[in-house]
């Protein structure tokens, strides 16, 4: 038990050392899935025999000297994402029977640096509203978030250290928070979407789970880079996330807590714990509020989504309709309803919020916000609020949840930071911060 006590980063070096192998590596995570997936249901596919043939492959491949970044080191991998050995279900019936033929870019990139691919974690159904069948590891009566559920829950229950998951509004960051753990969506276009499901090209984020913020780190800059094929991928020199975790802000962080729209929906514990936040950061968190337009986003963010989801669904739409949710259908014909003025608008104002945005991060260094409403909600039904999440996944900006707050009844609340698009190091060198001024 004791080696799932240590961080990723922590367990790339004993590998490295040789103080434990994969092998042995894998083996305890296979006792904890063991252990706790009757009662999570974190992985809709998950098959012993490959998880330690792979890593018997590493161990041979350690002896002779070869060593990825990410040696030996299991990651769950949300089932939207392809996986040449592994089926991708997207959460649906419909999808049981589709085989995967190649790799995503993710998983690809994954492989090439020694990761062991643990097998695919459940997914809300097509990655939107209709959750899985897992449960909050915290208390099972109350939902994980969604829509990277079991990414979620395997990291929290620690069945695995790192997952990946995506993030079309809130998917990532809510059940980070609901779960506990650390989420971190990138800059938009860091990594590639290349064979994962499509939600909606102009929304649609990969981002990752891992119990602490410089492991998030490590399998982040495995994953950005530019892919041909994913026109969306940015240019731009890959961040040093690792090395901007481990440092100091050059100076003492100046952070914006903004009083958005829909702060009326944060519950009471939440607000008390960030109430105590920023008396913790006394005279580093400024109070304000946004231009009138940004109460607007959440309405442009649903034009956009489901637009693009009665596009990218339509064949299920039309060939499978009777076995989709209510939930999917309702938006795929929300979605048909839009007029081309109105999806272009909504779009044109993403560049319009990240002027605003460029700007406004020349005197704030991060925006300090909630990741969710509160704790996770009672109940399986709903996967929670993504109201948190909504602007800044619209404008495609980088930001990170983190466990650092409890509510009423013991369970975790995230706290989000956010940065300018393609900030991702300062993003992380003031997670580390704040993570070091609030103690639990």
């Amino acid at each position: 038990m004791s080696s799932l006590k240590l961080s990723a980063v922590e367990m790339v070096q004993s590998l490295k050392k040789g103080e434990i192998t994969s092998e042995e590596l894998v083996k305890s995570y296979i006792e904890q899935i063991k252990k706790k997936e009757k009662e999570v249901e974190a992985w809709e596919f998950f098959d012993q025999e490959l998880v330690l043939n792979q890593a018997k492959k590493l161990d041979e491949l350690h002896q002779s000297g070869k060593h990825g970044d990410l040696h030996g080191i299991p990651v769950g991998i949300k089932d939207i994402f392809d996986t040449e050995n592994m089926p991708t279900t997207d959460g649906t019936e419909i999808h049981k029977e589709n085989p995967s033929w190649n790799d995503c870019t993710v998983v690809s990139k994954l492989r090439q640096a020694g990761a062991i691919i643990m097998g695919k974690t459940v997914t809300a159904e097509l990655a939107y509203y209709s959750p899985g069948k897992t449960k909050n590891p915290h208390d099972p009566t109350r939902t994980p978030g969604g829509s990277s559920s079991g990414s979620a829950a395997a990291v929290a229950s620690h069945m695995v250290p790192l997952a990946v998951g995506s993030q079309t509004n809130g998917s990532v960051i809510r059940p980070a928070s609901y779960c506990g753990v650390v989420g971190y969506k990138p800059s938009k276009g860091y990594i590639s979407r290349h064979l994962v499901l499509q939600v909606s090209r102009a929304l649609d984020q990969v981002g990752v789970f891992s119990n602490s913020i410089e492991d998030a780190a490590l399998i982040s800059e495995q994953l950005i880079g530019y892919d041909k094929q994913d026109p969306d991928t940015s240019l731009n020199p890959k961040p040093k996330l690792l090395a901007a975790s481990k440092q100091k802000p050059p100076a003492e962080p100046i952070l914006a807590y903004i009083k958005l729209p829909f702060m009326s929906e944060l519950e009471e514990d939440a607000k008390e714990g960030f109430e105590e936040i920023k008396d913790e950061l006394k005279g580093k968190v400024d109070e304000m509020e946004l231009p009138e337009g940004f109460a607007n986003i959440p309405k442009w963010h649903k034009i956009i989504m489901e637009s693009d989801m009665a596009q990218s669904f339509s064949k299920e739409y039309k060939n499978s309709k009777n076995k989709l949710s209510d939930k999917i259908i309702e938006a795929i014909e929300r979605g048909m309803k839009y007029t081309s003025v109105e999806y272009k608008d909504a779009l044109s104002k993403i560049d319009v919020a990240n002027v605003y945005f460029n700007q406004f991060f020349h005197d704030y260094d991060a925006i300090l916000t909630p990741s969710a409403n509160g704790e996770a909600p009672k109940g399986l039904k709903s996967t929670g609020n993504p109201i948190f999440s909504t602007i800044w996944t619209y404008c495609g900006m980088p930001s990170i949840s983190l466990p650092l707050l409890q509510g009423k009844n013991g369970l975790p609340i995230g706290v989000q930071l956010v940065s300018s698009l393609y900030d991702d190091e300062r993003l992380f060198r003031n997670a580390s911060w704040l993570t070091s001024k609030i103690k639990k």
